[in-house]
């Protein structure tokens, strides 16, 4: 007998600052030195993700 599809949600998968620059620069993206204090910022305030989300929309959003 097959078995029942799980009810449960995808799980999630976190990557670290270092992960993503080298995903990035395969992709040809580099983190200006701008961004990278910004995102020492966000570690130093200790700003959790959606609040890390809400600054980086502040500045690069459509305005």
């Amino acid at each position: 007998m097959p078995k029942k599809a799980s009810a449960q949600k995808p799980s999630t998968f976190t990557i670290g600052r270092e992960r993503f620059e080298q995903i990035c620069a395969v992709e040809g993206i580099k983190l200006t030195p701008a961004m990278k204090k910004r995102f020492a910022e966000f570690d130093r305030k200790g700003l959790s993700p959606e609040e890390r989300r809400r600054e980086i929309i502040k500045v690069y959003g459509k305005k």
